[in-house]
Formats: structure tokens, C-alpha cells, sequence
């Protein structure tokens, strides 16, 4: 009970200290009347009922009905009558009871004002002083280290801020994780995977005061890194290898390159400034047209891949058009704007935002940025945007090549003529030698042009008709060994021709700037007057930008890259908060402000806003390096933290707001089938390339593998090879956004629609049944189970490398001996060895069998689905 009321009374605190100060317009109702009634009562051309809620005066002066309020008497006024009665405001959502006390406590308090309203209605954006001064949209201050009692906790300053906060509350940091928990923590975070027998045992025994250090730097600079935290990004940026849009769900063949230079960009540490202008314009750093591309150039122009990633229903026959080019242009904007922003900028696309200060205006400033390169009015299908990799030297090759097998095709049709004729002469010389010339004159007439009597003669003696596709009928052997020479031949010739690369991007048309349209209630049928390019208004007082309409320095607008250098010089308040709230999330599991793309109104206040600033500061003075910000985290002491709780920490702080202790993190789908994969063995580790096919088995589950249904949809039962790309990392398996893998899918795999903002984690009985049940586990434990055998025919040391494999340490003595009793049993219970009727091979033995349950057992448990 003294739990819970600690928990309420520390989330009604700021509510007391609001209480405690008088009600004004500004603070206190106005963001109420503008989430639900400004848009009829304010912001449109006509106002309903002429009643406009914006100021109080308006209430004051009233409409067709009289006035709304009268000052000191809530319950006299029209305002509070019409909300009570639930007419107003119109349809199914309504005034919370607590708003509506709001808003009669308000009003018989006087209906104050913060300032004197100003004399004219408000343009577009006039802003309130209360919605500039939100904490999110101020400047980013490097605030002091604060002071504490215990400096002997701190081993980095972002010890200090959280310890700051906890001394408050009389708490402190929990005990460290013993070295078991930490080597396989910094493995899970830092690349996805478990970590291996000699790493965890290397690690537990190296005595030296910089182990730890050592080991942070030694995973940063794996390979698996990059693809661990490049698959972060690419939730937000919504990468999949389809469009989407519809069921069609139409293939993106080249979207990877965009997958890989994420990897690529986080594995160097590219610099976020960088990272960001190129994703942003890349191709304006370009000049066009985009040919003969060094490997650099071409990172920069597939790096605009990001603003292709959301869905595009444009190459579909059978959609609206029109509206599916409008849709690409908002899932870009709220893509760009949910991952570098962290605003719903997005709401404003009809209206004005309902509770943060963004204007319909400012949405359209927005869009006019990419306009030039997403002109619906000019649109270029997906296909149409791809532009090609190769050089003018790979272009001559491919067409020499072309050549080749030109010149061979026409060797081919020669050879195959001179059967022709060969068979020809062979049934002419059988007709009576008067009507040969009658054949050989039919022969060399066109169809059309033949004679009643050669046309008869040809019906009579149809051999007489021989060509190059019925041939084959007459000389079969010898076309076939001419037919195989020709593929043998032609396929050395196709394999020397370079292969199509292509990468889609977003580009301009040099020269060509549409105008951008305000759309009244977003409908694009309803345009209204211009919009130019710029930044949303509410920023204009801490982040101020001038973008151009057209740069005369750059062959395109230029409009996009100077909007990504303004979000990168430093001064946004946005930006870095937003990314190291989102690095801080993955660290911990809960971001500093726990709606990591809602820095608005409705999002979360940051548990520590001066921790949250300090670090956006570090990030961007020290080259925008994340993995600087990684060695920051990881060394602390918080990072370091047992996850175990304790009743004094949650009575205060159930939520571990105050990080107070690790949270424990359940695997994401990835990284658990990754590690299942890893610790079978089977782990394929190469890296970039096309993604690894998916496709339906005979129940309907979507599972690795090579699409072999017929045209009707119908399984064939053929089964294509892979070569051990099946085992891939999850990251290199196609991502459709109709047909997810089934097994991602069961543990939250993200939901690109267009963007996923943050992942889900559930606990539900289908991940039970799936670990049970699923053909791949069942086969991965199997594989466990033998890569346990070949390192050791000792059963007790086969458990105990069972647990360092999936738990990463070794088993209590208990633990022990109740896994060697259940593999005694389950032996004698599975019985001799049999034989696979339908393979003909020995089936595995009993021990073998029972082993394999056994891992199975420890692939299904929290010590392997967790990291604490």
C-alpha cells in the first residue's frame, strides 16, 4: 500500500504545485479549447457560429448564441453548459471531467489572462510565450556536473546526474554486476549475439584493472557491431525491402544498399552531422547528372535511401494515383521528422496540431523542402528513380559482352538454318520430281503471295514447311548438341557481363521547382495559397534559418541540404536530444524521456533533463561520435549496475525512472534468432548483399527460403538451395511489410507502417508455443546438441557448456544435478535407436535426443530469453 501512494503522489506532484498557482488562460485552458474546439471556433476562414475561442475577449464578446463566459460565474456560462451537456465539442470524443473542471475553476476564478491579449486575431504563427518556452524547444545547455555525496560511485559525469537525483530520494546506485552478467550484457547490447565460451571465460579471469575497458573497446570494433545499432536505425527510418502500400507489396531489389550503408556508416563511426546531411541530400553534395561515382559519391547518393524507405503505392497499377504520390511525400515528412525531430509534425497535415505549436503552415514549410525531388504533379515511379552504379568502362564491358552474344545468337540462327535446309532438300527429293520446282517456288513465297496451287501442295506434304522452330522434330539429336553448345556458350558470355547495380535514391530534376500548395484540410483537390520553405516557427527564436528557394551555388534547389546543415551546426534544440535520448533507450531499455519520437505535449517529460542536455552537448563537441557516447555510457557505473531490485527502491521508484538499478531486457526477435543460431553453430556471418529470401510454407508460416509456388499460389515442393545464407543474421532477411517472418513476427518484430517508433515487447502464449513447437528451434537444438557432443563426450561438462552457451555462466550444483537426472530419463524414455524411413539414415541416438531437449529446454527459458 505504501508503494503504490508513493507512486501517486509523485506523479501528482506537478498537479499540486499547478493547483497552488492561479488559472490562466494561456497555461491552463488554452491548450484544452485548442486540442478540441479552435479548429471550428478560430483557425478556418469561417467560424462556426461566429464564436472564436482564441482569445478571451472573443469568449467575452461572444457569438450568434452570446457570450461564451461570464467572468466569476461558471456556471452562468454558455462554455461550461454546452461541454457539460456533451453537445459540444461534436462527435464521440468529448472534455475529460477533470478539463471541464479546469475550465469552470478558470472561469469563477475571473477567467484571467497571463498578458493582455494582443489587438488583432493571431497569424498562422503566432505562438503563445507558454508554447516557446516548452522545455523541448529550448537551447541545449551543457549543465554543470552537479555536486554529491558519494564522488566514489562516480566513474563517469553520467554517474553524477543520476546520482544527483537519487540522493534526493536517500537511494543510491545498486551493487555491481558480477562479470558474468556484464560480459554477456555489453555482447547483447553491443552486437545482438551472445557471447562465446573463451570470451566470457577470458573476460571472468583477467584480473587487470582495464579489462572491462578493453572489452567495451574490443566489441565496438567488431563488424557485428555495425550490424547490431545499424538495425536500430533502421526501424526508424522504416527500411523494408518492399513498397508496401497495398497486398501487392511489390519487392524493392535494391534497398539494401541502404541497409549496408547504415552498417558501413555505424562500424567507422561516421560522424552524425555527416550521417544526417547525407541521408538528408545526399545528392545535392553531388553534381548531376550521377554517373561514373567514386565508392564515396556513391555512398552519398544511396544514403538518400532514408527518404525512400517509407511505403509507395506509386508503382501499383489500380491505385489512386494522386493520392498515393501524396501519401509517399507524408510518410517521408513524418519518418524524417518522428527520427530526427521527434515531433509528430505530421498531425498539422489538415489542421493545425492539436497540442503541439505546429501550424498547417509549418507542415507545408516542411514539405516544400522535398517537393522539388517529390513533385506529385511531375511524379517518377520507383523504377524511375533508380539510377545505375556503373561507369562509362562497365558500360563498354557490358556492351562488348552484348556483342558477343549478339554476334553468337546470329552463329546460332545460321547453324540452325542450314538444318532447315538440310531437311528441306531431304523431303523435297521425296515428291515426284515434276512438282519439286513447284515446292521450292512455294518455299521462297511469302505466305501472303502464294498461289492457290503451291498452297495445296504445301497442305499435301506439311514437312514441306519445315522452319527453325520444327526442326528440332527432324534432327533432334543434332539440334539438342547445338542447342547445349549455344547455353554452355551464351551463359560464359552472360557471366562475364557486369551485373545491373542500381541504387534508389531521391534526386531532383535540375531546374525544375514545383511550387507547393497549402492544402485546405490536407486535400490535395483544395490547394490554396503558396508555402515556402523553412523551419517550423516555434523554432525560429533558438534555431533561425533562411532556406533558399532555389541555391544558385548547386545545380539543384539546394533546399534540403541547407535544411540538414541547419539540424547539424549545433544550435537545434531538437536533434541531439532526440538521438542521444534514443542511444540512452537502447542502452537501458527506457529512454531519458520514455517517448523517444514525442518531444511534444503528449510525450514524456525527461526523468533528467540536465543529464539529457549534458550528454547532447557532449555528443555534438566531440565530433558527433557515437561511439564516444557508447564508452561514456558503458563506463559508468550505472551501466554497471546489478538488475536485482530492492524493496527500499521500489517503494520510491517502482518504474526505475531514477536508475537506480539495470533494467531487464528481454531479446528482441533479431537478436533471439540470431543467438539461437549462434549458439547451435550455424551462425552464417557474412555480411551486405540482397537479402535472403522468404517465402510460405505448406501451413502458411513465413519461413527462409526460395519462393517455389506455381502462378496459382500453390506449393510445388521443390526446394531451392541457399548455401547457408539461410542462417544469416535476421538483419540480412528480407523485411516485407505484408509477410514479416513468422518467428520475428511472434517476438515483436517492427511494424514498418512507415516507421517503427519504438518496439513493443510482449509476453503472450504464442512465444511459449513457438519455442515448443517451431521446426527451426527444434532442428537448432539438435545442431546444439551435437556441437556440445563434438567438443566433449562428458555429460556434465556438456551442461555446463549448455549454460555458458545460452546463459552465459556456468550452473549452480543443483542446476547440475537436475539436468544430468533429466537427461538419464529422458534417454531411457526415447529408447533405441531408429531409423527415417523416409531418409534412410539412423535417426539421432537417445542420448543425443535427450540432449537436444535439453537445449531446447534452455533456448526456451528467461536466463536465455532475458539479459539482466
Amino acid at each position: 500500500m505504501h508503494r503504490i501512494l508513493s507512486t501517486v503522489l509523485i506523479a501528482l506532484m506537478p498537479l499540486f504545485a499547478q493547483a497552488a498557482d492561479p488559472l490562466v488562460y494561456e497555461r491552463d485552458v488554452r491548450p484544452i479549447l485548442k486540442a478540441n474546439c479552435f479548429q471550428c471556433h478560430g483557425e478556418e476562414d469561417e467560424i462556426e457560429g461566429k464564436l472564436d475561442l482564441r482569445f478571451v475577449r472573443g469568449m467575452l464578446k461572444g457569438g450568434e448564441s452570446g457570450p461564451a463566459l461570464v467572468a466569476g460565474q461558471g456556471g452562468k456560462s454558455l462554455l461550461v453548459e454546452r461541454v457539460s451537456s456533451g453537445e459540444m465539442p461534436p462527435g464521440k470524443k468529448k472534455l475529460t471531467s477533470a478539463e471541464l473542471a479546469t475550465i469552470r475553476r478558470w472561469i469563477d476564478d475571473g477567467a484571467k489572462t497571463a498578458r493582455p491579449e494582443p489587438e488583432a486575431p493571431s497569424t498562422a504563427d503566432d505562438l503563445t510565450e507558454e508554447e516557446r518556452s516548452f522545455w523541448s524547444f529550448q537551447p541545449i545547455r551543457r549543465a554543470p556536473m552537479p555536486t554529491i555525496a558519494h564522488a566514489e560511485l562516480v566513474r563517469s559525469p553520467i554517474d553524477a546526474f543520476l546520482l544527483a537525483k537519487l540522493e534526493q530520494h536517500k537511494l543510491s546506485f545498486a551493487p555491481s554486476a558480477d562479470r558474468y552478467a556484464l560480459v554477456r550484457r555489453l555482447s547483447f547490447d553491443l552486437h545482438g549475439l551472445p557471447p562465446d565460451v573463451e570470451t566470457v571465460q577470458r573476460f571472468v579471469a583477467d584480473e587487470s584493472i582495464d579489462a572491462y575497458e578493453r572489452l567495451v573497446d574490443e566489441l565496438l570494433a567488431s563488424p557485428r557491431y555495425g550490424e547490431r545499432w545499424g538495425r536500430h536505425w533502421l526501424d526508424i527510418a522504416g527500411y523494408a525491402d518492399s513498397d508496401g502500400y497495398n497486398e501487392q507489396d511489390p519487392e524493392r531489389k535494391y534497398a539494401y544498399k541502404y541497409r549496408d550503408y547504415v552498417i558501413r556508416s555505424f562500424n567507422n563511426d561516421k560522424p552524425w552531422d555527416q550521417f544526417i546531411v547525407e541521408q538528408l541530400a545526399g545528392d545535392e553534395l553531388l553534381q548531376p547528372p550521377y554517373s561514373n561515382l567514386s565508392p564515396e559519391q556513391a555512398e552519398q547518393l544511396i544514403a538518400t535511401g532514408f527518404l525512400r524507405m517509407g511505403p509507395d503505392g506509386t508503382g501499383i497499377g489500380g491505385v489512386d494515383q494522386n493520392a498515393a504520390r501524396n501519401e509517399v511525400v507524408a510518410e517521408a515528412i513524418k519518418i524524417m521528422s518522428t527520427s530526427l525531430l521527434g515531433l509528430s509534425v505530421g498531425c498539422a497535415q489538415c489542421h493545425n496540431h492539436r497540442y503541439d505549436p505546429i501550424t498547417q503552415v509549418d507542415y507545408f514549410r516542411i514539405r516544400a523542402l522535398f517537393e522539388p525531388a517529390y513533385d506529385w504533379k511531375n511524379w517518377r515511379a520507383p523504377n524511375a528513380r533508380l539510377v545505375s552504379l556503373w561507369t562509362d568502362e562497365t558500360r563498354q564491358q557490358a556492351a562488348a559482352v552484348d556483342a558477343e552474344i549478339k554476334e553468337l545468337a546470329a552463329e546460332r540462327l545460321k547453324i540452325l538454318d542450314g538444318f532447315v535446309k538440310e531437311v528441306f532438300d531431304r523431303e523435297v527429293a521425296k515428291l515426284p520430281e515434276e512438282r519439286r520446282p513447284l515446292a521450292q517456288a512455294a518455299r521462297d513465297t511469302p505466305d501472303k503471295e502464294r498461289t492457290p496451287e503451291q498452297k495445296q501442295l504445301l497442305k499435301e506434304y506439311p514437312s514441306l514447311k519445315v522452319d527453325r522452330g520444327s526442326v528440332y522434330l527432324y534432327e533432334r539429336k543434332r539440334v539438342d548438341e547445338h542447342n547445349k553448345s549455344f547455353d554452355a556458350r551464351q551463359a560464359e558470355l552472360k557471366a562475364k557481363r557486369p551485373a545491373e547495380d542500381f541504387v534508389p535514391c531521391l534526386t531532383e530534376v535540375p531546374g525544375k521547382i514545383p511550387a507547393t500548395k497549402l492544402f485546405f484540410r490536407g486535400d490535395f483537390n483544395s490547394p490554396r495559397q503558396d508555402v515556402e520553405p523553412g523551419e517550423l516557427a516555434v523554432l525560429n527564436g533558438t534555431a533561425a534559418i533562411s532556406i533558399p528557394k532555389d541555391d544558385p551555388q548547386v545545380p539543384t534547389s539546394g533546399r534540403r541540404l541547407a535544411y540538414a546543415r541547419h539540424l547539424t551546426n549545433g544550435q537545434h534544440p531538437l536533434v541531439a536530444r532526440v538521438l542521444v535520448n534514443r542511444f540512452w533507450l537502447h542502452h537501458f531499455g527506457r529512454g531519458l524521456v520514455a517517448t523517444p519520437a514525442d518531444f511534444g505535449q503528449l510525450g514524456a517529460r525527461p526523468s533528467h533533463p540536465e543529464l539529457l542536455d549534458w550528454l547532447a552537448a557532449e555528443f555534438m563537441s566531440n565530433g558527433w561520435s557515437l561511439k564516444h557516447l557508447h564508452r561514456l555510457i558503458l563506463n559508468s557505473t550505472a551501466y554497471q549496475q546489478s538488475s536485482r531490485r530492492s524493496a527500499e527502491q521500489d517503494a520510491i521508484d517502482p518504474e526505475n525512472r531514477l536508475v537506480g538499478r539495470m533494467n531487464v531486457q528481454r531479446l528482441d526477435a533479431e537478436s533471439l534468432r540470431d543467438s539461437v543460431l549462434a549458439v547451435s553453430g550455424k551462425l552464417y556471418e557474412g555480411m551486405f548483399g540482397p537479402p535472403v529470401p522468404i517465402t510460405p510454407d505448406e501451413v502458411g508460416q513465413i519461413i527462409v527460403g526460395v519462393d517455389t509456388r506455381d502462378t496459382a499460389g500453390r506449393p510445388t515442393g521443390k526446394v531451392v538451395a541457399l548455401h547457408q545464407a539461410e542462417f544469416r543474421r535476421s538483419l540480412y532477411v528480407q523485411t516485407r511489410r505484408t509477410t514479416p517472418l513468422s518467428m520475428l513476427e511472434a517476438f515483436d518484430a517492427p511494424d514498418m507502417r512507415p516507421n517503427c517508433e519504438l518496439r513493443n515487447s510482449s509476453t503472450v502464449s504464442p512465444q511459449s508455443l513457438l519455442l515448443m513447437n517451431n521446426e527451426f528451434i527444434i532442428a537448432q537444438a539438435a545442431e546444439m546438441a551435437r556441437r556440445l557432443e563434438e567438443r566433449t563426450a562428458d555429460r556434465t561438462a556438456q551442461v555446463a557448456q549448455a549454460w555458458l552457451l545460452t546463459a552465459g555462466r556456468f550452473p549452480q550444483e543443483a542446476q547440475l544435478q537436475a539436468a544430468l537426472q533429466f537427461l538419464d530419463a529422458q534417454a531411457a524414455e526415447l529408447g533405441g535407436v531408429k531409423v527415417n524411413e523416409k531418409a534412410k539414415t539412423p535417426e539421432l541416438s537417445p542420448t543425443t535426443k535427450a540432449l537436444a531437449s535439453y537445449c531446447q529446454a534452455l533456448l526456451s527459458s528467461n536466463r536465455f530469453l532475458y539479459v539482466d
